[in-house]
């Protein structure tokens, strides 16, 4: 049995046959850590470590019939049943591919280097760095027009993940970072929000969907529905007839699924996504099995959505469907069970559906949402380590010191905006140079 891809699927499954006497399991991927994606943007906005929301794929998979490779898998040859990966193959007698998703940009691939996704910890640490950057580089701005340009943020895409990652870089800006600068004020920061259809979180109920953005404006961000964006440049975002002059833009607006399904020669819908059988394999390829962002599953005439819980449900399905074919039990069709889903905003403001039934936004929408993503985690001390942060971040409106920058964004930078007066009278040693009232710390 080799699965291709830690994530939420893929680890159930790899899990849920971690005990079988008769399958020999290999789980393969491209990272060495299962990552907890839905909590990615808290990585974005300093408020998580990396750490927190990741854990080791060997440490979490340490059954004996169960082994873990690094590697990249570049293809399926399905006629002679082997995993192409980079520098060799994989053969395999099942095979679960739960790939995931990459980002999507809409046949504009250029734009992808000026506005980064949110898909691994990279583009968290990325993203967070950029942001970070450009509160430096208005700090050391002289020219106003240019500093209010560092300090807009554009998000386009107002998805769970868009919506989430503008309330906290809002939230952020306005609690987190005002005594941080001298020359700026953080809660003067723009956050724009752009979704092209008519509404934020358009797969919720409409009256959810008006309370998430009545909420984002509360929280100063300013959200945009109907903006279909048209260009994005190193300076601005473009939509209908208005510019917005920024120099940090995010992307959460597409997604894509993974191209390693494309090897399978199967049918495809529109995002890339291979349109399943009930038992979860792909057409024709009773052998492979694909589940979790890369599947196209429908029930009772809805699209099964992308969201963890779906993946866990299926790749648990798929464990149980292959310990079935190896007992010679009846096989069932795979059947979601919808539990809900939830959007968090900011500090207590959240919206969610339970049980496909009831509709919960506020506080207890948001209470909900922080026990079941702390009941998601992997491991003991990530449960702990999350939990006790964000009870000090609610209480104190503030938040624990991971504001770094690791990589060198000094390139990017304006000039130093501070006119260091002329040493002293000469020959004598050189004076040091007196700075100017509005900046009480030393400039190097």
């Amino acid at each position: 049995m080799v699965i291709v891809g830690a994530g939420f699927g893929g680890l159930q499954a790899a899990r849920a046959l971690g005990k079988a006497r008769n399958v020999r399991v290999t789980v393969v991927d491209r990272y060495n850590h299962h990552l907890f994606q839905p909590l990615l943007y808290q990585v974005a906005t300093a408020v998580l470590n990396p750490s927190d929301i990741s854990a080791p794929i060997r440490t979490v998979l340490q059954s004996r019939n169960t082994e873990v490779l690094l590697a990249d898998a570049k293809s399926v040859d399905t006629h002679r049943k082997v995993l192409v990966v980079e520098g060799g193959e994989i053969p395999y007698d099942s095979l679960v591919l739960a790939t995931g998703a990459s980002h999507s940009y809409f046949k504009h691939p250029e734009w992808a280097e000026v506005a980064p996704g949110l898909k691994t910890l990279e583009d968290a640490v990325r993203i967070r760095e950029r942001v970070l950057a450009a509160f430096e580089a208005a700090e050391r701005e002289s020219d106003p027009v240019r500093q209010r340009q560092w300090m807009t943020f554009v998000i386009i895409g107002a998805g769970p993940t868009g919506v989430e990652l503008a309330g906290a870089l809002s939230y952020m800006t306005r609690h987190a970072m005002p005594k941080d600068f001298r020359r700026i004020d953080t809660r003067e920061a723009r956050v724009v929000l752009l979704e092209g259809l008519p509404r934020v979180l358009n797969t919720y109920p409409e009256e959810l969907s008006e309370r998430a953005k009545r909420d984002l404006e509360e929280l100063h961000v300013d959200v945009r529905t109907g903006a279909m964006v048209t260009d994005i440049d190193a300076e601005s975002v473009t939509f209908g007839n208005e510019r917005i002059a920024t120099r940090t833009v995010l992307w959460g607006a597409g997604v894509a699924a993974s191209p390693l399904v494309r090897s399978l020669e199967v049918p495809l819908d529109r995002a890339g996504r291979v349109q399943v059988t009930p038992l979860l394999t792909a057409p024709g390829l009773n052998d492979v099995y694909v589940i979790g962002d890369v599947a196209a599953v429908a029930q009772r005439g809805k699209p099964v959505p992308g969201i963890a819980p779906a993946a866990m449900q299926m790749g648990r399905h798929v464990a149980k469907t292959i310990r079935c074919r190896l007992a010679n039990k009846p096989l069932r069709a795979f059947r979601y069970h919808d539990k809900g889903s939830f959007a968090v905003i900011g500090r207590g403001y959240a919206v969610g559906l339970l049980f496909d039934k009831w509709r919960m936004s506020g506080f207890p929408a948001w209470c909900v949402w922080a026990g079941v993503h702390i009941a998601y985690l992997i491991g003991f001390r990530n449960r702990a380590s999350v939990m006790l942060n964000w009870g000090y971040t609610f209480f104190t409106k503030g938040g624990r010191d991971m504001r770094l920058i690791t990589g060198n964004v000094l390139k990017r930078m304006p000039a130093l905006a501070v006119s260091l007066q002329a040493p002293a009278v000469s020959p004598a040693p050189p004076a040091r140079p007196e700075l100017p009232a509005s900046r009480p710390a030393p400039v190097h």
